[in-house]
């Protein structure tokens, strides 16, 4: 069976970034669809070969809109709340104090962590992951109108495997929209096909890299001859849709977005779920651990 394979522990860094002068392409040698489809299971079969082929699945106005309104209020409450306050999970955009990300949102607030715990959500993660699952990151992504910086393109599963530690590709990101995503307020874009070869960084991290990387990412950002080839060979899509629509992608899904000097705020909310077989190790950094609020080991 595929998770059977997926199960085994690998001694060698199987995917080493962040070494080399050069960056490399190297190829994927994990599965991308660890479940085995059924007729019960929470996707079609056809979406299911979907997100194999293309790293991603994307379904228009998924949640109800009282939910979407019930948890857009809590996302403009913290926004507020965090806009005079300091705190280590609250994250500003560079240049500026404005509230960029807000860190473990499904740790202590009762509307998010209802969210996380959603049971069309985690049985989708279930599936395509073959496995129970736990949270490594969640967090709140706010773009406001005409001053919502960019996320460069990058993999996640890079950042999570050389910094936390995750062994495998064995996790996926889940964005919520609770604005309407549009091609002018900076969406979310991704890479079709990008999942299936890891792009090896080049730079030394330095020590607490995560207190600079998550207001402007400098280490573990892909090459451009590496983007560009991705881009050729899948293209680039922008999945947009209404406030309730949700994004599903794999870990090593190359994506990014551009800027919002749009006047409409896009505002989402990220849970990234990882199987319990793939608990974090020591970082492949060599270095200690980034912070629980950012990467949680409770899985372990």
């Amino acid at each position: 069976m595929k998770a059977e394979q997926a199960n085994r522990r690998f001694a060698a860094d199987r995917y080493p970034s962040r070494e080399r002068g050069e960056p490399v392409l190297l190829d994927r040698t994990d599965p991308v669809l660890y479940g085995d489809w059924s007729p019960v299971s929470p996707i079609s079969q056809a979406q299911a070969n979907e997100y194999e082929k293309n790293g991603y699945l994307f379904f228009e106005q998924f949640f109800s809109p009282d939910e979407v309104a019930a948890w857009k209020s809590e996302l403009l409450r913290l926004q507020r709340y965090y806009r005079e306050r300091e705190a280590e999970p609250v994250i500003r955009e560079p240049g500026s104090d404005e509230v960029r990300s807000v860190f473990a949102v499904h740790d202590d607030n009762p509307v998010f962590k209802g969210l996380a715990e959603h049971k069309r959500l985690t049985s989708v993660a279930r599936f395509l992951l073959g496995s129970e699952t736990y949270i490594h990151q969640s967090r709140i992504n706010f773009k406001p109108g005409f001053s919502g910086k960019e996320f460069y393109w990058h993999s996640d599963f890079e950042t999570w495997h050389v910094e936390d530690g995750m062994p495998a590709m064995r996790a996926l990101s889940v964005s919520i929209a609770l604005e309407d995503n549009n091609p002018y307020n900076g969406p979310l874009m991704v890479m079709p096909g990008s999942h299936k070869k890891f792009v090896a960084c080049v730079g030394r991290t330095p020590e607490d890299h995560f207190k600079q990387s998550l207001r402007k990412q400098e280490y573990g950002v892909p090459d451009k001859d590496s983007l560009t080839w991705l881009a050729r060979e899948g293209g680039i899509d922008m999945p947009v849709g209404k406030a309730g629509s949700l994004l599903v992608f794999d870990c090593n899904l190359m994506h990014g977005s551009s800027s919002n000097i749009s006047p409409y705020p896009r505002s989402n909310v990220f849970i990234v779920y990882n199987s319990v077989e793939n608990r974090l190790v020591t970082p492949f950094s060599g270095q200690k651990p980034r912070p629980r609020y950012i990467a949680s080991r409770d899985g372990q």
